[in-house]
């Protein structure tokens, strides 16, 4: 299994680089960050762009995996995000994974509407998805595109020379329900959960474990309907969002993570400490995580 973290995009570079920096030299295999427009409980703090970001870290990287956990189509076009991407694996020489969700109705779903205008319900959030998801695979993999959907447009989008990775950068899709899940099958390269948002606030530890392992099984169902072998997606779970605290110490986490282990998972993902939030954890216990706890499952 391996461990990797996410790095929310609020620091000045002048100290944002030295974390990024730091979590390559504590031997994560990847560092993500969120791609919002404003996030919760940061919405009125320093929050920047993640696409700018995860370029300035690639910079200042050489071996640690880089990517977004999660883009999504709620301030995104597939057109300009691709060309985005083509650069950034370009900078990164090829250490880009791209999250890619529905999105959610946070700020995100409202920045870009007009006065009044409800967010997207959670069916036409599936529907900008399922056509967002196909178009930016083709952008990526070829270098002229014409589309002319129900949802987006593209006329002759050029992407030349393409990713550096081929052939193309990696998608992991973040899904739990029936579209999205399909989408994870034919186009992944990894699924990504965050476990069952119904249990985070008054479930157990044990019916979130159960839970994660019923998405598992859909996602399997999934890749079968699909002529796929569910064995060849990494299954990425992100941390922070399911019952307990398992970052409460380095024995919790290891029982954490060896029972998602034991469900298939291949990566952990765990949120770098923000003091006074709610990723406000003890430090020493992180590094601890960070350089000892993979071993646990070798």
């Amino acid at each position: 299994m391996r461990l990797s973290t996410v790095i929310l995009p609020i620091y000045r570079w002048a100290e944002g680089q030295k974390i990024w920096r730091r979590a390559e030299d504590l031997g994560f295999h990847a560092a993500y960050t969120y791609d919002h427009l404003s996030w919760r409980s940061f919405r009125d703090e320093p929050w920047f762009g993640a696409i700018p970001t995860l370029t300035a870290a690639a910079a200042v990287t050489h071996r640690m995996r880089l990517g977004t956990l999660v883009t999504s189509p709620n301030f995104r076009h597939p057109v300009t995000l691709a060309k985005e991407l083509i650069t950034l694996d370009d900078v990164s020489d090829g250490r880009i994974t791209l999250g890619i969700g529905a999105g959610g109705n946070g700020f995100d779903a409202t920045t870009l509407r007009g006065s009044g205008e409800e967010p997207w319900t959670p069916r036409e959030r599936a529907d900008h998805f399922e056509e967002f998801v196909p178009l930016l695979d083709k952008l990526l993999r070829e270098p002229s595109v014409t589309h002319e959907g129900r949802l987006y447009s593209a006329s002759e989008a050029r992407n030349i020379p393409g990713c550096v990775q081929r052939p193309r950068l990696p998608f992991a899709v973040a899904a739990t329900g029936p579209r999205g899940l399909k989408l994870a099958a034919r186009y992944g390269q990894a699924w990504v959960t965050t476990g069952d948002p119904k249990l985070y606030e008054s479930g157990t530890a044990e019916q979130s474990v159960a839970a994660i392992g019923g998405q598992i099984s859909r996602l399997g169902a999934a890749c079968e309907d699909a002529g796929r072998d569910v064995a060849e997606l990494d299954k990425i779970l992100l941390t922070g969002f399911t019952p307990g605290s398992p970052l409460e110490s380095f024995d919790a986490f290891v029982d954490f993570a060896g029972k998602h282990d034991e469900l298939g998972f291949t990566e952990i993902v765990v949120h770098w400490p923000v003091a006074e939030s709610v990723f406000d954890i003890d430090t020493k216990v992180f590094e601890r995580i960070a350089t000892e706890a993979a071993a646990q499952f070798d």
